[in-house]
């Protein structure tokens, strides 16, 4: 089992268990000291198997205060088992693990309680003096303020994403975990939910954990991309280009080569593309 260095870990396990299905923020955990320095989630020899199989294997990872941080794999590689270890949610990773900031989680589905109201939806299990305010608030800096009344099911993909985000920004997390929250929407609601996303991070400079397969959404989003291999880190790659990003850059182009190569994939299948 994992080491942390805060709180009841079995009340803050019951605590997750009853919000996980719902995709509503985990409590805080760590030590404040941690958040201090600037990191505000930290692993070292993270491991966790599955019936014998090696999932994740040592893994050690630093994210910092403010870092947008994307992580690529291959299916199966551990990805989404790292990212729920970081929100509590696994039970049976060994190895140390400090997480000092507050943690929301937005999921690939965004996990909404059909009989309940958007607005009813973002504030649920809020704790704050007005928490329809705060709910209010936060879908409008998601641009749903006028679908506060509706009800999940008549949402457009991209709009029960946006409510997802809206949930997860009223909990002022400090670690931001993204698992693939855009693979399901078509190309151009991606697009704006990108713009969408980096303008919540600008402006309210959480941590960012962005699990995703999509090579390109790494590197328009990211300060940092990670590739997961074999339960470890195998590549990091820093870009310090501004954004919006053009993808054709020459850096992006041959720092794309090289994630694919990472990954497996032929350099000249990408010079096909």
């Amino acid at each position: 089992m994992a080491t942390r260095n805060h709180g009841n870990l079995a009340a803050e396990r019951s605590a997750l268990g009853s919000v996980a299905g719902q995709g509503v923020a985990a409590p805080e955990v760590g030590a404040p000291g941690a958040a201090a320095s600037g990191v505000v989630a930290q692993t070292s020899g993270l491991s966790r198997s599955f019936a014998g199989h090696v999932v994740l294997d040592d893994l050690d990872l630093e994210i910092r205060s403010g870092e947008f941080v994307a992580m690529i794999g291959r299916s199966g590689t551990g990805k989404s088992t790292l990212l729920r270890a970081l929100a509590g949610l696994d039970r049976d990773v060994t190895g140390g693990l400090t997480v000092s900031a507050p943690v929301a989680v937005v999921f690939q589905e965004p996990r909404l309680v059909p009989w309940k109201r958007v607005l009813a939806n973002v504030s649920l299990g809020l704790r704050a003096s007005d928490p329809r305010g705060v709910a209010r608030s936060a879908l409008d800096e998601v641009g749903l303020a006028e679908r506060a009344d509706a009800w999940p099911l008549t949402l457009s993909g991209g709009e029960a994403q946006r409510a997802a985000l809206a949930r997860a920004l009223v909990r002022d997390p400090g670690l931001l975990l993204l698992d693939e929250p855009f693979s399901a929407l078509d190309a151009l609601t991606r697009i704006s939910m990108h713009a969408l996303v980096l303008s919540l991070w600008e402006r309210h400079r959480p941590a960012v954990l962005l699990v995703t397969h999509d090579v390109d959404e790494a590197l328009a989003l990211a300060d940092r991309v990670l590739v997961l291999a074999d339960g470890k880190i195998a590549h990091s790659a820093t870009i310090t280009l501004g954004r919006p990003r053009d993808r054709d850059h020459p850096d992006l182009v041959a720092l794309r080569i090289r994630l694919l190569t990472e990954l497996g994939v032929a350099t000249r299948d990408v010079d096909r593309e």
